[in-house]
Order: C-alpha cells, then sequence, then structure tokens
C-alpha cells in the first residue's frame, strides 16, 4: 500500500501542475491515498470551498492545512461540514473543523490522517505533542496506518515529533517551509520521516512568491503585498509504502516532477 503526501500547494502553478502531473504520478507508484496540503492553495493564502472542490476533482483524497487555514472566510463554515479538509488538531477544540480524518479505500483498509501544528516560531496553539497523544488515542482504535502532516518551522519541532510518534504512527511529514530537505528514513520502530516535503507551485519564485516582493520585503523591512510567482511549476512530494498488516513504513521516497518533464 502507498501513500502520497503533497506538498504545500501554492495558488494556480500549484493547482496546475496537480492538474498536469498527478494522475500519472499515482499511476507510476501505484498510490492508493493522496494528501495535499492546501493552505497556500488560494493565491498563496488559504483555502477556499472552490479550490477545495477543484483539488478533490483532480484526485487529492484529503487536504491538510496550517496556519493560513483562516485566511479566506469562506474556509470557516466548509470546515465545520467538510471532514476531508483538516486544520491542524491543536487549534482549541472551538475552532471550526478537525485535525483527524479516516479514509476507507476500496480495498476496506482504513487510513487514518492527522494534522498537527508546530509552535516554534509560529502562532501560539496548544501542545502539538500532546495532542498527538490525544488524537491518537481515536485513531488507533479505527486503524494502524496513520500518516500525520506536521506544520512547523523549526526542523528540531518536527525532528522531535517524528521520534516523539516513531512506533505509533505510520510517517511523520512535514509541510511549511516550501523547501523539501533530504533526510528521508525509516525511525527503528517503523515510521517513515522527512523533514519537509517541499512545495507544489512556481519554481522561479521564493517559496512561491515573486522573488521581487520577497527581495523588496528584505531590503526595506516595510509591509509588502506578496504576489504569487507564475511560470513552470513543480510537484513535491513523498510517497510512503506501508505494510497495511502492521501499519509501519517499509520505505519512503522523495518526489520532485517538474510541470515541464517528458
Amino acid at each position: 500500500m502507498k501513500v502520497l503526501l503533497i506538498g504545500d500547494i501554492v495558488g494556480d502553478p500549484g493547482r496546475r501542475v496537480i492538474a498536469h502531473r498527478l494522475a500519472e504520478v499515482k499511476a507510476e507508484h501505484g498510490v492508493d491515498l493522496v494528501i495535499g496540503n492546501a493552505e497556500n492553495a488560494a493565491g498563496g493564502f488559504g483555502i477556499t470551498p472552490k479550490i477545495a472542490d477543484e483539488l478533490f476533482a483532480m484526485g487529492i483524497d484529503v487536504l491538510t492545512t496550517g496556519n493560513h487555514v483562516w485566511d479566506k472566510k469562506e474556509a470557516l463554515d466548509y470546515l465545520a461540514k467538510e471532514r476531508r479538509i483538516l486544520r491542524p488538531a491543536n487549534y482549541p477544540e472551538q475552532a471550526p473543523g478537525l485535525g483527524r480524518y479516516v479514509a476507507e479505500l476500496d480495498s476496506g483498509h482504513r487510513i487514518g490522517v492527522l494534522q498537527l501544528m508546530g509552535r516554534v516560531f509560529m502562532p501560539m496553539t496548544d501542545c502539538p505533542f500532546q495532542a498527538a497523544r490525544r488524537e491518537l488515542e481515536w485513531l488507533r482504535a479505527t486503524t494502524k496506518i496513520i500518516i500525520v502532516d506536521m506544520h512547523a518551522e523549526a526542523t528540531s519541532e518536527k525532528r522531535a515529533m517524528g521520534w516523539h510518534l516513531d512506533g505509533q504512527v505510520t510517517a511523520v511529514l512535514g509541510t511549511h517551509t516550501h523547501v523539501q530537505t533530504a533526510d528521508e528514513e525509516i525511525l527503528p520502530q517503523g515510521t517513515a520521516y522527512l523533514t519537509d516535503v517541499g512545495m507544489t507551485g512556481p519554481l522561479g519564485s521564493v517559496i512561491g512568491i515573486t522573488p521581487g516582493s520577497a527581495i523588496r520585503k528584505f531590503l526595506t523591512q516595510m509591509p509588502t503585498r506578496f504576489e504569487t510567482a507564475d511560470g513552470p511549476a513543480i510537484l513535491q512530494g513523498a510517497v510512503v509504502t506501508v505494510d497495511p498488516s502492521t501499519g509501519r513504513a517499509t520505505a519512503i521516497e522523495r518526489l520532485q516532477i517538474k510541470e515541464t518533464d517528458s
């Protein structure tokens, strides 16, 4: 069994490369479930019901988010009713939506997805380590296969979460920085780990935005309107191979697929 987590989808270029290449990736790798981080899918900031529905129609099964989940007000009511879109589980319980979801495959297998958000250099939320324990008690009563999207800035916090959950979940895969790391591994107790799966968006950019707007911000430190870059895009992510009888990962592979690749 294989699960694909697609890195942060940025604006129209990110959605476009998914429309062009996802079906091919699923077929080539034999993917059973696709998870996509969509907190930047609407113009680089947030998610809307229309865009979420488009991503589902393209073949993504579950959408995760992060600190930009609330950037579009249209998302508030949608998250409250669409269980396939997750907000971080360590937001206060009064926030709309949930941080967990269990997908049921045609094969009869169930795959749990858990969204957590770090606190280092990020908006203050409840403790993700404690939230993980609480949510896993519920998820593990339903399935052995659990994929965690750890949306965080600090590599140390992501790494700590990987070790914290080793043997309890199938994979801990990082999102948020938009820069794919090269430290994929299977931890000692069978949990696949990667600090950041990367970005699905414009290649000629600074983490998805136009270089000019990013440089202007660094040069002046003045408020700057960030604009999503355009041009050719790349799809980045990671495919985790799972033993469904144990819920343990047996392999992890990073993906970097350019929109223009033949």
